[in-house]
C-alpha cells in the first residue's frame, strides 16, 4: 500500500552545476513527499530551484545525489529506457505554455500519449473525448490549437497530462501565462481534475490564490524544501 499512499518521495536531492570555484549548489539535500490525493503548492523566488526540482522530480534530469521514488519505484535504479516507461505511465507534466501539436485536433492531442503508451486508437480517442467533455471542450474536440483560445489550449493541455492516468502531475506555472480571467478557469479545471482523479499533484506557481486552494504550501530556501510559513506575498516574486 505504501506505494500507492506515497506516489511521490524526493530523499536528500542533491543537484549541483558546474565544477570547482563556478560550482553552484541548487539543492542541497532537498526532502519532499506527496500523498495520493494531496496537492502541493511550491513556491519561491525565481532562481531558487523549483524548475530543477520539478524536472528531477519527473524524471527529466538526473540529480547528483539523493532517491527519488515514483509510485514505490526507486529511479535512480532504472535504465534509460525503464525510467522512460516510468514517466510515460505515472507522471503527468502540466506546462505554463501548452506544447500541444498545432497538425493534431484537440482529441488527437490527448489521445497521443495513450497511443504512445500502447491503447487501441478508439480506447484512446473515447478516452480523450470524455476528459474533454469533462473539462468543457465537447464542442471544441475537433479543433486544432490554433483555433482554440489560450484558455482552452491550457485545458487541453491539462486533458492530455492525466490521459494515461498517472499517479503524478507535475505543473510548472499552469496559469502563469493566461489572464486573470482565463487563468481562473483554468486553475478550477486543474484543481477539480486532480482532485477527482485522486493524483498526488506538486504545482510550482506565482499565483497565490492557485496556491492558496491546494493542500499545502511548501518553498525552497537555501536548497531545502521548507513549509512556507512566510506571508505569500513575500515569496510568490517573478
Amino acid at each position: 500500500m505504501a506505494e500507492l499512499e506515497t506516489p511521490l518521495a524526493l530523499t536528500d536531492i542533491v543537484r549541483t552545476f558546474g565544477d570547482g570555484p563556478t560550482e553552484l549548489h541548487i539543492l542541497n539535500g532537498a526532502n519532499l513527499t506527496v500523498a495520493a490525493g494531496e496537492l502541493v503548492a511550491l513556491v519561491a523566488p525565481s532562481g531558487a530551484g523549483k524548475s530543477t526540482l520539478l524536472q528531477i522530480a519527473g524524471l527529466l534530469e538526473r540529480p547528483n545525489g539523493g532517491s527519488v521514488r515514483i509510485a514505490g519505484v526507486e529511479a535512480g535504479t532504472l535504465s534509460d529506457k525503464d525510467r522512460t516507461k516510468l514517466r510515460r505511465d505515472e507522471i503527468g507534466f502540466v506546462y505554463q505554455f501548452h506544447h500541444l501539436l498545432g497538425d493534431f485536433t484537440a482529441r488527437e492531442n490527448v489521445a497521443l500519449p495513450m497511443r504512445l503508451a500502447g491503447t487501441d486508437p478508439g480506447t484512446a480517442l473515447q478516452r480523450a473525448d470524455e476528459l474533454l467533455d469533462h473539462l468543457g471542450l465537447a464542442a471544441r474536440r475537433t479543433h486544432r490549437p490554433g483555433e482554440l483560445s489560450g484558455g482552452e489550449r491550457q485545458r487541453v493541455a491539462i486533458a492530455r497530462a492525466v490521459a494515461n492516468k498517472p499517479r503524478v502531475l507535475l505543473a510548472d506555472e499552469p496559469t502563469g501565462n493566461l489572464d486573470q480571467g482565463t487563468a481562473s478557469s483554468v486553475r478550477d479545471a486543474f484543481l477539480s481534475l486532480s482532485r477527482e482523479t485522486g493524483l498526488a499533484a506538486l504545482v510550482a506557481t506565482h499565483n497565490e490564490t492557485l496556491a492558496g486552494e491546494m493542500d499545502r504550501t511548501v518553498t525552497l530556501k537555501d536548497g531545502l524544501i521548507r513549509p512556507l510559513t512566510t506571508p505569500q506575498s513575500n515569496v510568490l516574486i517573478d
